[in-house]
């Protein structure tokens, strides 16, 4: 895992070396290994920041040319069925790492015939000397970060938006579009960010900018259609889920270094790590967090597969004085507001890991394939008879965290809503409601699932690989598992019982999210393990209303993006919801972020 820097210009730029020391230095955090940088012409300059998992080796340290000087690449991330491709390239390899085999395919085979066979998590920069060209890759499901910037004479990209930012050819310029985004998804989603003029590069495309700078987009893969079938084999789908699940967990192991598990005591932290020690000859090392509030961590569980499969088990136990210490830091390593308030915790559990490990395995994905938000998926069910235009107002306003309504009445900002509304209800008018639910999730509530898991583990030199979006093992659930056994009703009375009441009512007692997932765990875990209500990861925001709503005050009384004569208001409205901490948490967030970014210059 590492960090990847660059600048492409069409003009003459000064100080081209120390601009991108500068973007590589920012971003030490994700690459402590080894920092190595390309001037690959008087106006093209890569970067990278090394965090060694595969081939320790100095041999494999990038910026990599090609053999044949054409190809120069800075990559982040694991190409994990690296060793088959390698396998299918007639070429004498000079390391064992997967970035040789990267930019060896392109050479011999080209882009998409290496993206065609790639298994993993990655953001790769190529430039092609001969073309003047630059190409930005990210991975299907956006797991590695890639962002830039592009005007006709610049490009500048980089694993972070601070690497951008520290090129000092870019100046921050807030987007107030972004908060209303935020304030609904708790992200904002591709291609935007919270900066004017800087991009997500989305999931499954790459970018190619010619010697002119326009550019061309390319989408190389895409979710295959679901599974409805009426007529299958459940135990031999069962079956060949299990094995499709282990094969996916295995091949996101391999590595060079030590690798760790999250454990929460869900049901999918606790089957990889249960596939894991399996596979594992020594102990695995887990990890879980919580509060020392009553009713806010979840030790009990992980203890109980932790014992099983006699793991180094670690206990992180957090308090109030622990996460507002961390609140502000972390912001400055995201580069936006938090999204959940569980990133704090989950930061805080990075340091602890970083003591003994340096890859760890987490379990996103797993909700969003297997149908594990049951409240939310079951909408499909009780709406069925609306129309797919209806079906949409009604799945966003359940879906989306922040309502309209109060984004309406407190913000004083333009937004992008007329534009996602109109791409997604687009995209609502094409599947069936049931697989509407499904392929949002994908793409786009898991984008800022990833992020959190990337910057939290990254802020302290951690990899994190989630197995379950494998792409081979995402395809296969698709279209080999049907609808039915991912969310299964109890028994025929159950589903017309729940033709009488909500999916807020019935979920988990009428049906069984995550069914073929949660059979496939009964070969691994106990009964109380498998079948346990989910549970998020709760933290304790609104038992510290009051130091909320201090903070509230303090922060949003001169804010320029919120109507500041309606702050009590504001404070009085949200005291009223069960929600009341997070909710409150979410709008000081964005200040946090905006006073740390915008009230200084960034170009030099």
């Amino acid at each position: 895992m590492c960090g990847i820097n660059g600048i492409v210009s069409r003009k003459h730029l000064e100080n081209l070396e120390d601009r991108i020391e500068s973007m590589n230095n920012s971003l030490t955090h994700r690459g402590p290994d080894h920092g190595g940088i390309s001037i690959i012409t008087s106006n093209v300059a890569l970067g990278h920041r090394r965090l060694s998992i595969l081939d320790l080796d100095n041999r494999s340290n990038q910026p990599m040319e090609s053999k044949s000087g054409r190809y120069t690449i800075t990559y982040n991330g694991e190409i994990f069925n690296f060793e088959q491709i390698k396998g299918e390239l007639s070429y004498s390899f000079k390391t064992e790492s997967d970035t040789e085999v990267i930019v060896v395919a392109i050479e011999l085979k080209g882009l998409d015939w290496f993206l065609s066979r790639a298994n993993g998590m990655f953001a790769i920069a190529v430039f092609d000397k001969r073309l003047d060209e630059i190409t930005l890759v990210r991975d299907r499901f956006g797991i590695k970060p890639l962002y830039y910037y592009h005007d006709k004479d610049l490009i500048v990209f980089s694993s972070e938006i601070k690497g951008i930012l520290a090129s000092g050819l870019v100046e921050a310029e807030f987007q107030e579009e972004a908060i209303d985004e935020y304030l609904a998804n708790r992200y904002v989603r591709e291609p935007f960010t919270f900066f004017r003029n800087i991009s997500q590069l989305e999931a499954a495309k790459y970018f190619k900018f010619d010697s002119s700078h326009e550019k061309k987009e390319t989408t190389y893969w895409s979710l295959p259609k679901m599974n409805f079938d009426k007529i299958y084999d459940e135990n031999a789908i069962i079956k060949r889920t299990k094995s499709q699940v282990e094969e996916a967990i295995k091949r996101w192991l391999i590595a060079d270094v030590k690798v760790g598990s999250y454990l929460s005591g869900g049901v999918d932290s606790s089957l990889t790590t249960a596939i894991m020690s399996m596979e594992r000859d020594e102990p695995v090392h887990t990890y879980t967090i919580g509060f020392d509030e009553e009713g806010f961590n979840e030790f009990k569980y992980s203890r109980i597969v932790s014992e099983m499969y006699n793991t180094i088990h670690n206990e992180i136990v957090v308090d109030r004085s622990d996460y507002f210490d961390e609140w502000e830091r972390l912001i400055g390593y995201k580069d936006a507001p938090l999204g959940v308030p569980n990133e704090v915790p989950l930061a805080l559990m990075s340091t602890q890991l970083s003591k003994d490990i340096t890859v760890v395995i987490s379990g996103e994905g797993a909700d969003e394939l297997f149908g594990g938000y049951g409240k939310i998926f079951r909408l499909a069910f009780d709406l069925k008879s609306i129309s797919n235009a209806g079906f949409y107002k009604e799945f966003i306003s359940k879906y989306e965290y922040v309502s309209r309504e109060v984004r309406d009445e407190y913000l004083i900002t333009s937004n992008f809503r007329e534009y996602f509304d109109h791409k997604v209800q687009r995209e609502f008018e094409t599947y069936d409601k049931r697989e509407n639910i499904f392929r949002y999730f994908h793409n786009y509530h898991l984008k800022g699932l990833l992020q959190r898991v990337d910057y939290t583990t990254m802020q302290t030199s951690i990899e994190a690989r989630p197995p379950f979006l494998d792409h081979k093992l995402v395809e296969y659930v698709f279209t080999e598992v049907p609808y039915e056994l991912k969310l299964k009703w109890l028994n025929s009375e159950s589903e017309s019982s729940a033709e009488e009441s909500s999916a807020d009512e019935y979920s988990e007692h009428l049906d069984i999210p995550k069914y073929v997932l949660k059979k496939v765990a009964n070969d691994y875990l106990p009964e109380e393990i498998v079948n346990r209500r989910k549970v998020g990861f709760p933290v304790p925001l609104t038992n510290w209303f009051p130091n909320l709503e201090s903070l509230c005050v303090e922060y949003l009384s001169d804010a320029k993006w919120i109507d500041t004569k309606k702050i009590n208001d504001l404070i009085a409205k949200l005291r009223i919801d069960n929600r009341a901490g997070q909710l409150l948490w979410m709008f000081i967030n964005v200040e946090l972020f905006y006073r740390q970014y915008f009230n200084k210059k960034w170009k030099w």
